[in-house]
Protein backbone atom coordinates (compact mmCIF):
# COMPACT_ATOMS: atom_id res chain seq x y z
CA UNK A 1 0.00 0.00 0.00
CA UNK A 2 2.97 2.24 0.88
CA UNK A 3 4.47 1.52 -1.99
CA UNK A 4 1.83 1.80 -4.14
CA UNK A 5 0.93 5.65 -3.12
CA UNK A 6 4.82 6.61 -2.45
CA UNK A 7 4.41 9.41 -4.94
CA UNK A 8 1.35 10.56 -3.70
CA UNK A 9 2.47 10.75 0.28
CA UNK A 10 5.53 12.57 -0.66
CA UNK A 11 3.88 14.73 -2.65
CA UNK A 12 1.29 15.72 -0.04
CA UNK A 13 4.00 15.81 3.09
CA UNK A 14 6.63 18.24 0.95
CA UNK A 15 3.67 20.61 0.62
CA UNK A 16 2.93 20.34 3.95
CA UNK A 17 5.95 20.92 4.96
CA UNK A 18 6.52 23.84 2.20
CA UNK A 19 3.10 25.59 3.68
CA UNK A 20 4.46 25.68 7.44
CA UNK A 21 7.66 27.58 5.50
CA UNK A 22 5.19 29.78 3.84
CA UNK A 23 3.33 30.05 7.03
CA UNK A 24 6.58 31.42 9.36
CA UNK A 25 8.11 33.43 6.94
CA UNK A 26 9.21 36.49 8.24
CA UNK A 27 8.15 39.01 5.39
CA UNK A 28 9.67 40.77 2.89
CA UNK A 29 9.92 40.99 -1.08
CA UNK A 30 11.59 42.19 -3.93
CA UNK A 31 8.56 44.68 -4.45
CA UNK A 32 8.39 45.55 -0.51
CA UNK A 33 11.25 44.82 1.65
CA UNK A 34 9.38 45.64 4.50
CA UNK A 35 6.09 43.81 3.80
CA UNK A 36 4.86 41.08 5.97
CA UNK A 37 4.56 37.38 5.48
CA UNK A 38 4.61 35.19 2.87
CA UNK A 39 2.23 37.20 -0.79
CA UNK A 40 1.67 34.73 -2.99
CA UNK A 41 1.60 37.16 -5.71
CA UNK A 42 5.47 38.82 -4.42
CA UNK A 43 7.21 36.60 -2.88
CA UNK A 44 9.24 33.55 -5.04
CA UNK A 45 9.28 30.11 -3.59
CA UNK A 46 13.12 31.01 -3.47
CA UNK A 47 12.88 33.04 -0.93
CA UNK A 48 11.96 30.76 1.63
CA UNK A 49 15.69 29.27 1.58
CA UNK A 50 17.27 32.58 2.23
CA UNK A 51 19.15 32.73 5.78
CA UNK A 52 17.47 35.92 6.36
CA UNK A 53 14.46 36.95 4.85
CA UNK A 54 14.32 40.32 2.39
CA UNK A 55 12.83 42.04 5.33
CA UNK A 56 16.19 41.66 7.49
CA UNK A 57 14.87 38.90 9.97
CA UNK A 58 16.24 35.54 10.67
CA UNK A 59 14.19 33.05 8.92
CA UNK A 60 12.91 30.13 10.42
CA UNK A 61 11.13 29.05 7.26
CA UNK A 62 14.44 28.01 6.23
CA UNK A 63 14.39 24.45 7.62
CA UNK A 64 11.16 23.65 6.74
CA UNK A 65 11.59 24.99 2.94
CA UNK A 66 14.66 22.65 2.25
CA UNK A 67 12.83 19.27 3.73
CA UNK A 68 10.09 20.02 1.42
CA UNK A 69 12.00 20.42 -1.10
CA UNK A 70 14.59 17.68 -1.00
CA UNK A 71 11.29 15.36 -0.20
CA UNK A 72 9.26 16.52 -3.36
CA UNK A 73 12.53 15.22 -5.59
CA UNK A 74 12.31 12.37 -3.98
CA UNK A 75 8.68 11.88 -4.97
CA UNK A 76 9.26 12.54 -8.78
CA UNK A 77 12.08 10.18 -9.10
CA UNK A 78 9.97 7.16 -7.78
CA UNK A 79 7.53 9.30 -10.60
CA UNK A 80 9.96 8.96 -13.18
CA UNK A 81 11.25 5.68 -12.34
CA UNK A 82 7.63 4.72 -12.19
CA UNK A 83 6.94 5.87 -15.20
CA UNK A 84 9.84 4.74 -17.44
CA UNK A 85 8.65 1.39 -16.73
CA UNK A 86 5.42 2.11 -18.92
CA UNK A 87 8.00 3.41 -21.99
CA UNK A 88 9.17 0.90 -24.24
CA UNK A 89 11.47 2.96 -25.92
CA UNK A 90 14.76 2.46 -23.70
CA UNK A 91 17.06 5.15 -24.06
CA UNK A 92 13.92 7.72 -23.26
CA UNK A 93 13.09 5.41 -20.60
CA UNK A 94 16.57 5.41 -19.05
CA UNK A 95 16.73 9.42 -19.32
CA UNK A 96 13.76 9.53 -17.00
CA UNK A 97 15.02 6.88 -14.43
CA UNK A 98 18.37 8.53 -14.28
CA UNK A 99 17.58 12.08 -14.74
CA UNK A 100 15.27 11.67 -11.82
CA UNK A 101 17.99 10.49 -9.64
CA UNK A 102 20.43 13.25 -10.75
CA UNK A 103 17.45 15.31 -9.62
CA UNK A 104 17.38 14.46 -6.17
CA UNK A 105 21.06 15.07 -6.09
CA UNK A 106 21.33 18.78 -7.22
CA UNK A 107 18.23 19.50 -4.66
CA UNK A 108 20.71 17.85 -2.00
CA UNK A 109 22.97 19.97 -3.20
CA UNK A 110 20.89 23.49 -3.06
CA UNK A 111 22.08 23.83 0.59
CA UNK A 112 25.66 24.31 -0.90
CA UNK A 113 27.41 27.60 -2.09
CA UNK A 114 26.23 25.75 -5.73
CA UNK A 115 22.39 26.59 -5.38
CA UNK A 116 21.93 29.13 -8.23
CA UNK A 117 23.89 26.06 -10.57
CA UNK A 118 21.92 23.24 -8.92
CA UNK A 119 18.67 24.74 -9.13
CA UNK A 120 19.10 25.41 -12.82
CA UNK A 121 20.84 21.69 -13.47
CA UNK A 122 17.48 20.69 -11.27
CA UNK A 123 14.82 22.35 -13.62
CA UNK A 124 16.29 21.95 -16.69
CA UNK A 125 16.49 17.89 -15.58
CA UNK A 126 12.49 17.98 -14.38
CA UNK A 127 11.60 19.33 -17.48
CA UNK A 128 13.52 17.63 -20.17
CA UNK A 129 11.80 14.40 -18.35
CA UNK A 130 8.34 16.11 -18.82
CA UNK A 131 9.02 17.14 -22.57
CA UNK A 132 9.90 13.01 -22.99
CA UNK A 133 6.45 11.89 -21.65
CA UNK A 134 4.75 14.48 -23.38
CA UNK A 135 5.88 13.08 -26.77
CA UNK A 136 5.22 9.33 -25.83
CA UNK A 137 1.70 10.15 -24.59
CA UNK A 138 0.84 12.37 -27.67
CA UNK A 139 1.56 9.06 -29.07
CA UNK A 140 -1.33 7.35 -26.86
CA UNK A 141 -4.77 7.57 -26.70
CA UNK A 142 -4.94 9.44 -23.45
CA UNK A 143 -6.32 12.21 -24.99
CA UNK A 144 -6.92 14.42 -21.62
CA UNK A 145 -3.32 13.44 -20.91
CA UNK A 146 -2.25 15.17 -24.10
CA UNK A 147 -4.13 18.72 -23.08
CA UNK A 148 -2.68 17.96 -19.81
CA UNK A 149 0.84 18.07 -20.53
CA UNK A 150 0.30 20.68 -23.41
CA UNK A 151 -1.01 23.11 -21.27
CA UNK A 152 1.83 22.30 -18.72
CA UNK A 153 4.76 23.06 -21.14
CA UNK A 154 3.45 26.03 -22.82
CA UNK A 155 2.87 27.33 -18.81
CA UNK A 156 6.00 26.66 -18.09
CA UNK A 157 7.74 28.18 -21.39
CA UNK A 158 5.16 30.95 -20.94
CA UNK A 159 7.87 31.70 -17.65
CA UNK A 160 10.22 31.47 -19.18
CA UNK A 161 9.65 34.20 -21.10
CA UNK A 162 8.54 36.03 -18.11
CA UNK A 163 11.52 35.74 -16.80
CA UNK A 164 13.67 36.45 -20.03
CA UNK A 165 11.69 39.32 -20.60
CA UNK A 166 12.12 40.73 -16.94
CA UNK A 167 8.47 40.92 -16.44
CA UNK A 168 8.36 40.80 -12.44
CA UNK A 169 5.31 41.40 -12.04
CA UNK A 170 3.43 38.29 -12.86
CA UNK A 171 6.03 36.05 -12.46
CA UNK A 172 5.53 35.58 -9.01
CA UNK A 173 2.27 33.85 -9.16
CA UNK A 174 3.22 32.19 -12.20
CA UNK A 175 5.74 30.40 -10.68
CA UNK A 176 3.26 28.79 -8.11
CA UNK A 177 0.73 27.94 -10.93
CA UNK A 178 3.75 26.28 -12.63
CA UNK A 179 4.23 24.30 -9.96
CA UNK A 180 1.12 23.50 -8.92
CA UNK A 181 0.29 22.38 -12.51
CA UNK A 182 3.20 19.59 -12.85
CA UNK A 183 2.50 18.34 -9.60
CA UNK A 184 -0.84 17.76 -10.17
CA UNK A 185 0.21 16.32 -14.28
CA UNK A 186 2.74 14.25 -12.00
CA UNK A 187 -0.03 12.57 -9.97
CA UNK A 188 -2.36 11.89 -12.77
CA UNK A 189 0.48 10.52 -14.90
CA UNK A 190 1.10 8.18 -11.92
CA UNK A 191 -2.45 6.93 -10.71
CA UNK A 192 -4.28 7.18 -14.17
CA UNK A 193 -2.12 5.45 -17.26
CA UNK A 194 -0.22 2.36 -17.47
CA UNK A 195 2.50 -0.30 -19.36
CA UNK A 196 -0.57 -0.80 -21.69
CA UNK A 197 -1.48 2.64 -22.71
CA UNK A 198 2.53 2.88 -24.51
CA UNK A 199 2.32 -1.06 -25.61
CA UNK A 200 1.71 -0.25 -29.17
CA UNK A 201 4.49 1.78 -29.38
CA UNK A 202 7.00 0.80 -31.47
CA UNK A 203 10.91 1.19 -29.86
CA UNK A 204 12.95 3.17 -32.45
CA UNK A 205 15.55 1.28 -34.64
CA UNK A 206 19.12 2.03 -33.94
CA UNK A 207 21.22 2.39 -37.02
CA UNK A 208 23.60 -0.72 -36.06
CA UNK A 209 20.05 -2.65 -35.82
CA UNK A 210 19.00 -1.86 -39.61
CA UNK A 211 21.90 -2.68 -40.78
CA UNK A 212 21.87 -6.56 -40.47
Amino acid sequence: MIKKYSVLIGVVISLILLIVAISIYPGGSMFDKNSVGFDWSKNFISNLFAAKALNGYENPSRIWAYLGMILLPLSYAIFFTNMSKKIPEKNAANILKYGGAINVLCMFLIVTPLHDLMLNVSITLFWTCIVIITVFILKTNLHLFKFLCVVCLVIFYYSIYLWATNDWDLLPTMQKVNFINSTLLILGLEYFTKQQDFAHIKPGIHKGQASH
